[in-house]
């Protein structure tokens, strides 16, 4: 570790407001370790929950860690330790990808990537977020532990766990915490392949199978806010605060509405409270919920929060409902972008991912949102999606040139392909082959350029990773485990000398075949296993 990294750690935290300090004497020491950069990291609200979660306990203390430079070896921001001086790494993970930057970020530091290759020498790894709730598979060779749940629930019983007195042994300590409700010990259970496929799951020393997500019943006993203040976030200008959690619209795509279910609302008296604090750190409101236009009380919030002199801000809004006091509070609070998400271009494409809107509904909104003058519009789309065709593609264009009629502002069109999640109703769904997306991409741009519609696409090439990632199983933790370096070629490398191949984690799955996340149970499930649940959802 050299210098200029502890340099940058301090600078970086004196720029800070709200940081916790703690001696380390006689306290268990955790790294909350988000694997990107800062600036997203801080951006993540989940971060700033899971640290304050932490922290609360008198003998805890919690420091973060963040991916700043390849080369540098991580230390924590608080004290600048590097991560083998921690007891617990805690690994915060939103995107599938950030798993290469995990085990970038354990060579750096010389920790063994494989589980059974790490005693008590070494930190104890564990890992949660929606990715992990969903499948914790692909990881399965590198955690310890994976949290299956909010850690306003996971957090106070695996603190309690881990600082029981009385010295036990690695083995001992794993063994008592597969016993914990919502964590998985992926070494408990053993999973059998017949033929390249799982064939059964055998939990061992009376583990429960499934393993149940936990969830927070009440979001008012735990109001979700900003707890560290920066300007060097997404975020910066403003404080966070959670309005709701989950979604009820079903969209069959979507992850978030299964691993938050159910959908719960935070009460007004609350959000007013979280409210006041806030503004007196930042004058600007950062409303974070999945379908915050759902929420019951959206336009009084509004309304108050205006009358209390904020200035609100939102990540996107449903086109139905759109509530006109929800407008005109971010009209008057200065956004220069709006963001809608019809996800796809065709009427017939909609309604099979159960969206639940229609072009008129879309172009109603786009009209609404253009009498406002919002400096610009984004609107958000996938490709590949089941069953979709060319014609669908072409209806994208068509319905942006609709759009350009109706909103003579900057207009800017997101495209991500689709990627079949664990969980969800079209968990079994393959994806589009490569070729076929960055066809269909280079339709869409072509067709929006005439039309002077800025078109920012992601990597079909980087997508198939994440389509390996999301729906993989403990062959692809091999990979992960032989994984040197966080490039394309880096990962085709790793999959070459473990044998596997990608297309056998794209396509198609069979209805009847065991999946490799049946370990987990979701509240949809109501405890039954995956598989008996998507025979249930699937249209």
């Amino acid at each position: 570790m050299d210098w200029s990294t502890i340099s940058r750690a301090r600078e970086r935290i004196a720029q800070e407001q709200g940081t916790t300090y703690k001696d380390w004497g006689g306290r268990l020491p955790v790294a909350l370790v988000y694997p990107n950069s800062y600036h997203i990291g801080m951006s993540n609200l989940g971060v700033h929950v899971v640290y304050s979660l932490f922290n609360q306990f008198p003998d805890v203390v919690c420091e973060r860690v963040f991916r700043e430079k390849e080369d540098d070896v991580p230390v924590s921001l608080e004290s600048q330790r590097p991560l083998r001086d921690f007891a617990v790494l805690a690994f915060s993970l939103s995107y599938e990808l950030d798993y290469l930057n995990l085990v970038a970020m354990l060579r750096q530091s010389a920790i063994p990537i494989a589980a059974d290759a790490r005693d008590e020498r070494y930190p104890l790894l564990i890992a949660g977020g929606p990715c992990v709730m969903a499948n914790p598979e692909p990881l399965a060779a590198i955690l310890d532990v994976c949290a299956i749940g909010e850690g306003e629930v996971i957090v106070p019983t695996l603190v309690d766990a881990l600082t029981q007195p009385g010295a036990l042994s690695r083995a001992e300590l794993l063994r008592h915490l597969a016993t914990v409700p919502g964590l998985y010990v992926p070494r408990s259970y053993h999973l059998r392949d017949e033929a390249g496929r799982l064939a059964s799951i055998t939990p061992t020393n009376g583990v429960p199978y499934p393993v149940s997500r936990q969830w927070l019943r009440d979001l008012d006993d735990q109001p979700a806010h900003s707890v560290i203040l920066t300007a060097d976030t997404q975020f910066g200008d403003m404080y966070l605060l959670e309005v709701s959690r989950g979604c009820g619209r079903g969209c069959h795509f979507c992850l978030a509405g299964v691993t938050y279910a159910p959908v719960r609302h935070r009460s007004l008296d609350v959000l007013l409270a979280v409210a006041r604090e806030g503004l007196r750190h930042r004058d600007k409101l950062g409303l974070i919920g999945a379908s915050l236009s759902d929420y019951p009380h959206v336009e009084k919030l509004a309304q108050d929060l205006r009358g209390m002199g904020a200035r609100i801000s939102v990540a996107s809004l449903r086109v139905d409902p759109l509530p006109d006091a929800l407008l005109e509070a971010l009209a008057d609070s200065g956004s220069r972008t709006v963001t809608i998400a019809p996800e796809a271009g065709s009427e017939r494409l909609r309604r099979k991912i159960r969206k639940g809107i229609s072009t008129a509904d879309i172009l109603g909104a786009v009209e609404r949102l253009a009498r406002y003058d919002f400096p610009q519009l984004k609107l958000y789309f996938m490709l590949g999606l089941p069953t979709e065709e060319e014609s669908d593609v072409h209806e994208i264009v068509e319905l942006l040139r609709a759009v350009r009629e109706r909103y003579n502002r900057q207009i800017t069109v997101n495209i991500t392909p689709f990627v079949p999640k664990a969980h969800t109703p079209f968990q079994r769904e393959a994806m589009a082959p490569r070729k076929v997306l960055e066809d269909r991409l280079d339709l869409v741009r072509g067709g929006l350029r005439p039309l002077n519609v800025e078109t920012v696409a992601y990597s079909p090439r980087w997508a198939e990773v994440q389509g390996v990632l999301a729906r993989g199983d403990r062959q692809v933790s091999e990979a992960l485990v032989a994984l040197d370096g966080t490039s394309m070629s880096a990962w085709r490398r790793a999959l070459r000398a473990t044998g596997i191949k990608a297309d056998s984690y794209l396509r198609q799955w069979p209805t009847n075949a065991m999946l490799p996340w049946s370990t987990i149970a979701s509240r949809a499930c109501e405890g039954k296993p995956s598989r008996e649940l998507v025979s249930q959802a699937m249209p």
